[in-house]
């Protein structure tokens, strides 16, 4: 059965006017998605911000964007919400240190008013996502999981939230993708149910009150966002997370009865979105405007958030200085751009083992540095490995792994960040043969351990970084051959720290 909690004074807003006076109430949903730990300001590509780079985003500066869209809607004449879809945690050492207690302090001191939870709410388990419950002060939603066997989390996630004033009803409803079992480690008492069945309930239960405004705060990506749009009645606005998608302009579905309005802030606090609605007396949506605004360097820090995040700094100087192993001899990245090298081959295998893969496939132009001979710090792995990406599980077809074998060949002689560095994966080429023909063989290992040639019509399993998975460095393959793929691995460093200490 499902239960909701009426919060009638969390609208931030000046009080709306009367029905009587207006032929729609007025609304401003602010929401972002996916901000994966990243508290600190963004390089373009997402990676920690270096001197001399475009930074964006960050949470003090997400402070200043989040006030100051309150502020546009309050002189509008809006109600405002802060929604979150989820995937607040992993992706950066404030993660790794503090275990969601940083991303719950600076949530609050944004004013999140609802939270969806994301599969990687899930990473470290029910008792730390208990801890982080416990450390918010905003309600967290799922409406298609069910918790009741889970001592530490039952009771404390709502499946929907209901807001209220004056004449407006809106009711939010949490979505949690399915495949968190797979994607995280949310253990064995959890169970994650249909979306689209707990949406329709959810809605049913909705409209039996009466007239309201139903938003969809998803985890599920953008693809099925458009599936719920074309298949559940009564939905009428979807806020997106958990494919990375920047939706600008909405995507609108011809749903069951009415359209459907589908946003998404791609990720990693790069956008905040301000989706300004005016709402009919029957709650459907009379008129939408969409401002999404990226977060560039010309929006200042908040201070206070500021400081937060500064005190949640402090101790990673002590992790980035911790030992995770020791090398017999150095691993220089010198050739890395040319030809296969010790230090790729090693974060290749890291990838391989750590994903259960058959290959691991890294570029040579993300080894940033070399590895030292004797102990090796926290520090070094990050010096090598700045871009704080993740590792992704994809099958491909041997036909598709020669060609990207080709892509990674193709600059030489020329010195080329796509130069490819594997494990499991063994080849041979000629340099001077033209681009697209320099592969002259190419070899599996097996379980045994022996060798065999490349199967062009075999599907491999294979490990790579999520810079490559999403295309970079002309692999579009990886993005648009992949059989199936999981994006959702951990971080890079992590896994190649772990294989240094083991």
């Amino acid at each position: 059965m499902l239960t909701r909690r009426l919060l009638p004074a969390l609208l931030a807003a000046p009080a709306l006017r009367p029905a009587a006076a207006q032929a729609a109430t007025r609304l401003s949903l602010i929401h972002l998605n996916d901000f994966h730990s990243r508290h600190e300001s963004i390089a373009p590509s997402a990676a920690a911000c270096r001197l001399g780079d475009a930074c964006r985003g960050g949470s003090a500066r997400i402070a200043t964007a989040v006030a100051e869209a309150r502020e546009a809607a309050r002189a509008d004449g809006r109600a405002s919400l802060l929604l979150d879809a989820g995937d607040t945690f992993l992706g950066s050492l404030f993660f790794t240190e503090h275990e969601g207690l940083a991303e719950a302090a600076v949530q609050k001191a944004w004013g999140v008013q609802a939270f969806t939870l994301g599969n990687h709410e899930f990473d470290l388990g029910p008792e730390k996502l208990a801890r982080y419950l416990a450390a918010v002060p905003f309600p967290v939603l799922s409406a298609n999981l069910d918790a009741t066997a889970e001592p530490v989390l039952a009771g404390k996630i709502l499946p929907t939230l209901a807001f209220r004033r004056e004449n407006m009803r809106v009711v939010v409803v949490g979505l949690t993708t399915p495949e968190t079992p797979i994607l995280s480690a949310p253990g064995r008492n959890l169970r994650f149910t249909d979306p689209l069945e707990a949406l329709n309930r959810a809605v049913w239960e909705a409209r039996r009150e009466g007239p309201a405004t139903v938003v969809a705060l998803s985890h599920l990506g953008l693809s099925a966002d458009r599936r719920l749009a074309a298949e559940v009645a009564g939905v009428d606005v979807i806020l997106g997370g958990h494919s990375h998608t920047l939706v600008a302009p909405p995507v609108v579905v011809d749903g069951q009865d009415r359209p459907v309005l589908i946003v998404q802030a791609q990720a990693y606090g790069r956008y905040l979105d301000r989706f300004d609605l005016d709402i009919a007396a029957d709650g459907k949506i009379a008129a939408s405007a969409q401002h999404m605004r990226e977060l560039t360097a010309n929006i200042a820090e908040d201070p206070a958030v500021a400081a937060i995040v500064a005190q949640f700094a402090a101790p990673l100087e002590t992790l980035r200085r911790r030992v995770v192993g020791r090398l017999a001899d150095a691993l220089p990245n010198d050739a890395c751009g040319t030809a296969p090298c010790p230090l790729g081959e090693k974060v290749a295998e890291a990838m391989r083992r750590g994903m259960d893969a058959e290959i691991g496939w890294q570029n040579g132009g993300g080894l940033r540095a070399g590895l030292p001979a004797g102990e090796v710090t926290m520090g070094d792995v990050l010096t090598v490995l700045p871009f704080g990406n993740t590792v992704a599980r994809l099958r491909l077809r041997g036909a598709t792994l020669r060609a990207a074998l080709e892509n990674g060949l193709s600059r030489l002689p020329a010195r080329s960040g796509r130069f490819p560095q594997t494990a499991g994966l063994g080849f041979t080429f000629d340099a001077a043969r033209p681009a697209g023909q320099r592969v002259t063989g190419a070899e599996v290992r097996e379980g045994d351990g022996s060798w065999k040639p490349l199967d062009p019509e075999r599907a491999y399993v294979v490990a790579t970084n999520d810079f490559l998975r999403r295309g970079g460095d002309g692999y579009a393959m990886f993005q648009e051959a992949a059989l199936e793929a999981r994006d959702d691995g951990p971080l890079l460093e992590d896994l190649v720290s772990r294989s240094l200490g083991s």
